[in-house]
């Protein structure tokens, strides 16, 4: 099973997730992917997440999480045993949305949330000092990054499995070039991706 956690602002509509919802459905496995809408509450957007694979073996669990939901991932990756994809993921966000208290819209479908101080306090909540098993790990990070920096990212993910684009941006605009090894780490046969 694939658990997709999109970042902040956007939804399971994002590009990334699109594509990797297409190819799921593409190679006749759409059952196994989940793609949640995560409310604006980090503990809120966590249990929502759990939720989309109750029941489910560690080891049948991957979470790919992009930016803030790659900060969600690698707490759920370390309190679960699951596997985790990052694709350019946050490693400070209390730190990074203290810029963006209050209202924000959102980039798909209109509308916004609010993002509240308390916010930030279950963002530290959530923090992970360190990666315990970097095997369970596939990171993606562009230098390109604009939003984010990817030198915290290499910091924060010793050993683990590393595709480091040089150039590119935040939403890792080249995603396409990429599915099949994300895929490929999730368990999904080499011969099935042809």
């Amino acid at each position: 099973m694939i658990l997709y956690l999109h970042g902040f602002r956007s939804s399971p509509r994002s590009f990334k997730a699109q594509l990797l919802a297409a190819r799921m459905t593409a190679l006749g496995r759409a059952s196994e992917w989940r793609c949640p809408m995560l409310p604006v509450s980090p503990l809120a957007a966590v249990a929502a997440a759990e939720a989309q694979v109750a029941g489910a073996a560690p080891e049948d669990v991957t979470v790919i999480g992009s930016s803030l939901g790659g900060y969600f991932a690698t707490h759920l990756a370390e309190k679960h045993g699951w596997r985790a994809v990052l694709l350019n993921p946050a490693v400070l966000p209390q730190r990074d949305l203290s810029a963006y208290l209050g209202e924000q819209p959102l980039w798909h479908g209109g509308g916004s949330i609010v993002v509240e101080p308390h916010h930030l306090d279950e963002l530290r909540a959530l923090g992970v000092e360190s990666i315990t098993r970097p095997e369970r790990y596939y990171l993606i990070a562009a230098t390109g990054d604009e939003v984010l920096d990817y030198r915290e990212m290499l910091a924060h993910c010793p050993g683990v499995e590393t595709k480091l684009i040089v150039g590119s941006d935040h939403a890792i605009s080249e995603f396409a070039d990429y599915v099949g090894d994300v895929l490929a780490f999730c368990g999904i046969a080499p011969a099935e991706l042809v």
